[in-house]
């Protein structure tokens, strides 16, 4: 009995189960995962397109570009993006020219625009004209900036189509507050036009809705 005892193995452990921890997902990846790769190659050259776009019109009209102040400067972005909901005035401004003829430096008169509240997220749309943007903000994981995502509706149609239904529609930009009641919207390389960077400026209607 003793021999036998001495030959017994003991036990064998059981071997641990491998754990796999993955990381939350950050405010990028949440917009990534909506965008289409078209518009994260966009906004990834917003740089580059706000380089190129603000020389051009540097160059041909230096005074207008001046003039904008704060608007027109790539660091002029501020904390805390969020707009306040509520109606807005918004201006365009098209910089640098895609074809070799045609204006670096276009302005146009003001129209409407709309900041809603839309669940968790914040959403704009522009009220007037032939061509209306709208679309949803997204956090970012840069604190002074929220990235828009949205399409734009033609002519007599009601309502936009929905993001990334018609590529052919779809905006990508980037909205910043640039001083007191002052932001801007910015769409790199957009679509459908001969500008390489349009410039939206936002600023709340003084009598508000009721």
């Amino acid at each position: 009995m003793l021999l036998l005892a001495g030959c017994a193995t003991a036990p064998e452990e059981p071997k641990p189960t491998p754990v796999i921890t993955t990381e939350p997902p950050t405010k990028s990846d949440v917009w990534r995962g909506i965008a289409t790769p078209a518009d994260q190659k966009r906004l990834a050259g917003l740089g580059l397109s706000w380089q190129d776009a603000l020389a051009e019109a540097q160059k041909s009209n230096p005074k207008d570009v001046e003039a904008e102040g704060a608007l027109l400067k790539p660091r002029a972005a501020l904390p805390r993006p969020a707009p306040t909901p509520g109606s807005y005035y918004c201006r365009l401004i098209k910089l640098g020219r895609v074809a070799a003829r045609g204006p670096a430096f276009e302005k146009f008169k003001p129209f409407f625009c709309y900041v809603e509240v839309e669940g968790d997220l914040l959403t704009i749309v522009k009220q007037t004209g032939s061509q209306r943007p709208a679309g949803r903000l997204w956090e970012d994981d840069k604190p002074d900036r929220l990235i828009f995502l949205g399409s734009v509706a033609l002519g007599s149609e009601e309502q936009p189509l929905a993001y990334a239904e018609d590529p052919k529609r779809d905006m990508a930009g980037v909205l910043e507050r640039i001083g007191p009641f002052r932001w801007r919207l910015v769409i790199p390389a957009p679509q459908n036009t001969t500008s390489k960077l349009d410039v939206f400026e936002l600023k709340p209607v003084e009598q508000q809705p009721q």
